[in-house]
């Protein structure tokens, strides 16, 4: 972009709708100028932040007229933490903006013939839905630029969330309004009982300090664990932590530690300690128990998860005989959650943890139905696979948002499953995907998901049937 653009401010912009990842638009001069912090309806002044020859990127400096969409935010870190960008939106229209994603993902990547994209399935909860978050403690609190320019010496100790596209700057979180249950409590105590007892808080550029992540997860059962990520082994530290913690909340089913010196925060590879109750909660849907430990993937929105898994499994019509394969099968949610209805399900996942979660949850489910296998999907798919077991009747595909591999989408084509139910948190990837298996697939059914209200984010279930 040209020197003379950038900083530049358009003036009585009109926002017209929104646009991919939580942006909108408007247009100036045949240009497409895309905006962060607006509505549509919003009439703002822009400026000018990057651009190219076809597009401009900006931000609003001035609102000379609000739209009639507009909602109050109800949260006092809306603007600066990122979590939640789309507050300001009514839900109704959020849903809708989420279908025309999908519905533009596919005219534009996918370029096939598709039904009519069903209404977004609304999320029941859009408040207090989220049953995972994690919190980072820091010793470089983002400030204002009220509270930097008023000259006074703030206390620069944090627990919340980053700053978006500020790895080393967090936003000191009051109260978070994606988690209910215990959450707030904890993670408010928690701050409150370190700063009383000088414990240090994490910095990320030195890599130094006792106290770094704090993980609280909880189910609609009722059940809770928190995992308290430490910085440094100081055994005293830790241990005047943990038992603040199990006096102060009995209701924490599962309350576990870990010791990470590493460079980030990921605890995949490490040992943790139970300090009290189980190594793991659980979560129940239609009777079946789940259990998720420290180190497994469950749905981050229980209730919508149920409601997502209806769905895929709505589309896939078992009556009783099919032989599934369930890719990408994580700890192996959906796989146990339609065994009951196949004949065998067969699922495979990269990560090893996740397979032994999957077997482990057939096995308190009673169920006898199931295989699973961890590998690389691409590899694993291979000839020797598929002459080892049954030929599918169905595939389920739930991959992760970069989509299928192509070779795993090839090994599909080659498969020639009578039906696919494609499950997706990215429908850009998704389309990509489509337009592949469109050499003997055809489109029968989509619908979105919401499991991220007041966000832009949505799941999409389509089906794929094989083209006479």
């Amino acid at each position: 972009m040209s020197r003379k653009m950038k900083n530049k401010v358009i003036t009585n912009l009109l926002i017209e709708r929104i646009a991919s990842e939580g942006k909108c638009l408007g247009h100036h001069e045949e240009k497409v100028v895309f905006v962060t912090g607006v509505a549509p309806g919003d009439v703002v002044d822009v400026r000018i932040t990057k651009g190219k020859n076809s597009f401009m990127e900006g931000e609003p400096v001035n609102f000379h007229e609000y739209s009639k969409e507009r909602i109050d935010p109800f949260c006092s870190h809306f603007g600066t933490c990122g979590g939640c960008k789309w507050q300001h939106i009514n839900y109704d229209l959020q849903k809708t903006y989420k279908r025309q994603q999908v519905v533009d993902q596919f005219q534009r990547i996918a370029k096939v013939d598709i039904p009519e994209v069903w209404p977004t399935l609304g999320s029941e909860k859009t408040r207090y839905y989220r049953n995972k978050l994690d919190f980072t403690f820091s010793n470089k609190k983002w400030l204002t630029l009220d509270q930097i320019r008023s000259g006074e010496d703030f206390d620069r100790n944090a627990l919340g969330f980053h700053i978006p596209k500020m790895f080393d700057k967090i936003i000191d979180v009051d109260h978070c309004y994606l988690q209910g249950s215990i959450s707030n409590e904890v993670r408010n105590e928690l701050r409150a009982f370190a700063l009383t007892r000088q414990l240090s808080f994490y910095d990320i550029r030195n890599q130094t300090g006792l106290l770094r992540n704090l993980i609280i997860r909880t189910t609609s059962t009722g059940q809770a664990m928190v995992i308290v990520q430490f910085g440094e082994n100081d055994p005293e530290g830790i241990q005047m932590v943990m038992r603040h913690l199990n006096a102060k909340f009995p209701e924490i089913t599962s309350l576990l530690y870990v010791i990470n010196t590493k460079g980030n925060e990921t605890f995949h590879d490490l040992e943790l300690v139970t300090f009290s109750g189980q190594s793991y909660i659980e979560e129940e849907m239609e009777g079946l128990k789940f259990r998720i430990g420290p180190k497994s993937f469950y749905q981050t929105n229980s209730e919508q998860a149920y409601e997502l898994y209806k769905v895929a499994r709505d589309f896939a019509d078992l009556q009783g005989n099919e032989v599934v394969y369930d890719l990408y099968t994580g700890t192996g949610t959906i796989a146990n959650f339609v065994a009951k209805q196949a004949k065998q399900v067969i699922g495979i996942e990269y990560v090893a943890a996740a397979i032994e979660d999957a077997k482990l949850n057939s096995e308190i489910n009673g169920l006898d139905n199931t295989l699973f296998y961890a590998g690389d999907m691409k590899d694993m798919l291979n000839d020797e696979f598929i002459a080892n077991h049954a030929a599918p009747d169905l595939i389920i595909t739930d991959p992760p948002r970069a989509g299928m591999d192509e070779k795993v989408v090839q090994m599909l084509l080659r498969l020639n499953a009578p039906k696919i139910v494609y499950v997706s948190c990215n429908p850009a990837t998704q389309a990509r995907d489509v337009a592949l298996l469109s050499e003997k697939y055809k489109v029968e059914k989509v619908q979105p998901v919401d499991m991220f209200p007041q966000t832009y984010h949505v799941e999409n279930v389509v089906l794929l049937t094989l083209k006479s």
